[in-house]
């Protein structure tokens, strides 16, 4: 068996101010375990960002992506697995029926939602720049345990408000 990329691809698929959210609750030992995440997955050998997105796409949601959009490139360095590089899209157009995903359940998420959702604390960062329509940005997240510790964007250091985490 191949060893896996570092590299992956991750979707947020958009229709009706809602986003294809999938809850990660069928994998065992998955570092996304219970964590509401877009859709997408590991580059395979001499793939694209594009053909991964796609194929990753098509497998966990059975739908077949007519228009997306490379949003940006974001750093996940977590201290319990290796870091990764997710080449972060978003989606509106696609095309068949949404099926059953073997890595958890599928469900549209209204946007003013999701943040209210056990995502990860630095996803938010990114919808933040989604939402403002933000052209391409570069985001590493660096986390110990569920906790993040670093948030760098563009070559800047954010602020992480940590009296959210200590009064929660």
């Amino acid at each position: 068996m191949a060893e896996r990329s570092c590299m992956t691809t991750l979707c947020y698929i958009e229709n009706d101010e809602a986003y294809l959210m999938l809850h990660r609750v069928s994998k065992k030992h998955d570092i996304n375990k219970d964590k509401w995440i877009g859709v997408g997955g590991h580059f395979e050998e001499g793939e694209s960002p594009e053909e991964c997105l796609i194929r990753e796409v098509r497998e966990e949601t059975g739908l077949t992506l007519t228009n997306y959009r490379f949003r940006g490139l974001v750093t996940f360095h977590p201290d319990t697995a290796p870091t990764e590089y997710m080449c972060l899209y978003t989606a509106d157009g696609y095309e068949g029926e949404i099926g059953a995903c073997d890595e958890g359940e599928l469900e549209w998420v209204r946007k003013e939602d999701v943040l209210k959702l056990n995502i990860w604390e630095g996803d938010k960062i990114f919808f933040r720049l989604m939402n403002e329509n933000r052209e391409f940005f570069s985001l590493k997240l660096t986390y110990v345990g569920d906790c993040l510790v670093s948030a760098v964007l563009d070559g800047e250091e954010l602020v992480i408000d940590k009296t959210k985490e200590a009064a929660g």
